[in-house]
């Protein structure tokens, strides 16, 4: 089997005078297992391997890619990309990035999880969804009980420059539980990630599954009012997934971000710092250099409340005349490099989510939101969503709440931050947030 890096060099090598060409390729290996009543309900176990080109031209850029292509295959994949350019419009935004040594970061790579048997890790999916039906009378079942691990390599060189590559090992639990009494039925969910299997929590994972969901029987609609409201790391990271696509300077670029105007000025309260970190490794998405080779780092979007700035990949930094913050990403070697988030996230504060409930006084605690990326209006950040919790009633949890709505918009929400605390945790995507105290937000229920 050809050598990624051999395939890449290939293919820069193929390239003709006058033009830039870069070659992506990526491989990697990716298991999931799902657990329900006692049994395995799913598992899937998937490979690929391949190689994406990208040549430009006088402005013009084609694309190629092909799975798994043999090093001879690997000039007539390029002259495929070379003849999709003749036919593109021209853009001065179609460039290619200096490729330059970016800090290795061995961390991010555990080699002992290629060595877990299939076996092992149904065993564990298994395990999980008898822990999480173990420990409360009232949940007896899971939506699902599910374990996941992947193994990645990639490798990006240029007329630019590299190649430059490296690997990455994830390994994640979730646990989705349902709570039952007298006929109601609520959820809770819970997720736990890591860089190896043996390093799961997965324990923790089953039992804040299984008390999450227990602790919403028995709730009530809340009478409609204006509250201060808590919300958990799992809903209060909901809301960045949707603000991230206004950070995006594709967004900014398009006229669909409703930041666009506000650099330098005050979108958000002084407690509240929105950072972009790709060499964070707590989070998902740590990588030492994105998907078109720029080193990651620390990009801070909004500090203190001041919004600084958005995120670039080579073509919007060319665009506007400025430079990539390393958030180049593709959905693997067949696409081209949009831009995303790498480990986004509200910077924690100091004090335990237990001191927020404390200083909220009366308030609402909410649990979970749902349909808020259908629900939430991208581009003037207004939203009305569903959501579920509990009252917060002399600085502790209370009685549990259902059926309500809650509805603002994201920069009120953000002007509104009263404090973070210390507990900041991701959740897939790469997108984390410590539990947030916001001053004030409307509450509807009956």
């Amino acid at each position: 089997m050809p050598d990624l890096g051999d395939l890449c060099v290939r293919a820069v090598e193929a390239a003709a005078g006058g033009e830039d060409v870069e070659a992506f390729a990526e491989e990697s290996r990716h298991t999931r297992v799902r657990a329900r009543g006692g049994a395995v309900e799913e598992f899937v176990f998937s490979e690929s391997r391949g190689v994406g080109v990208r040549v430009i031209a006088e402005g013009r850029l084609g694309y190629a890619y092909a799975a798994d292509p043999d090093p001879d295959a690997v000039p007539e994949l390029v002259a495929r990309a070379r003849e999709s350019a003749r036919f593109a419009e021209p853009d001065p935004g179609n460039a290619l990035p200096e490729l330059l040594p970016a800090e290795p970061m061995p961390e991010i790579y555990r080699e002992e999880l290629l060595g877990v048997p299939f076996e092992r890790k149904v065993e564990l999916a298994l395990d999980l969804e008898r822990a999480a039906v173990s420990r409360i009378p009232e949940v007896r079942k899971v939506e699902s009980a599910n374990l996941g691990d992947s193994v990645g390599r990639i490798v990006v060189a240029s007329t630019r420059g590299g190649p430059l590559e490296y690997a990455r090992t994830d390994a994640w639990v979730s646990a989705s539980c349902l709570a039952e009494r007298n006929g109601e039925t609520q959820t809770g969910f819970a997720f736990r990630l890591s860089r190896a299997i043996a390093d799961l929590e997965w324990e923790a994972a089953a039992e804040e599954a299984a008390a999450r969901a227990a602790r919403l029987l028995g709730g009530q609609k809340p009478r409609s009012e204006r509250v201060p409201v808590v919300l958990d790391p799992d809903a209060a990271t909901s809301f960045l997934g949707v603000l991230a696509g206004a950070l995006s300077a594709d967004s900014v670029q398009k006229g669909r971000s409703m930041l666009a105007e506000l650099v330098g000025e005050r979108v958000a309260s002084e407690a509240a710092t929105l950072v972009d970190d790709g060499r964070l490794l707590e989070g998902m998405a740590a990588a030492p250099f994105d998907d078109e080779g720029v080193a990651t780092g620390r990009t801070p979007l909004i500090e203190a409340g001041i919004l600084r700035g958005f995120l670039h990949n080579t073509r919007t930094a060319t665009r506007g005349g400025g430079r990539s913050t390393g958030n180049a990403s593709r959905a693997g070697y067949r696409s081209v490099p949009g831009v995303s988030p790498s480990n986004l996230y509200l910077e924690p504060g100091s004090l335990p989510a237990e001191e927020l409930l404390r200083q909220a006084g009366r308030a609402v605690y909410v649990q979970e939101v749902s349909g808020l990326h259908s629900g939430a209006n991208p581009v003037s950040g207004e939203f009305s969503v569903g959501a579920v919790g509990l009252r917060v009633e002399g600085g502790a949890l209370a009685e549990p709440l259902r059926e309500m709505t809650i509805a603002s918009t994201l920069l009120e929400v953000l002007k509104a931050i009263v404090a973070l605390g210390s507990d900041l945790r991701f959740l897939g995507g790469g997108i984390g947030a410590p539990t947030v105290l916001v001053s004030e937000m409307t509450v509807a229920g009956t």
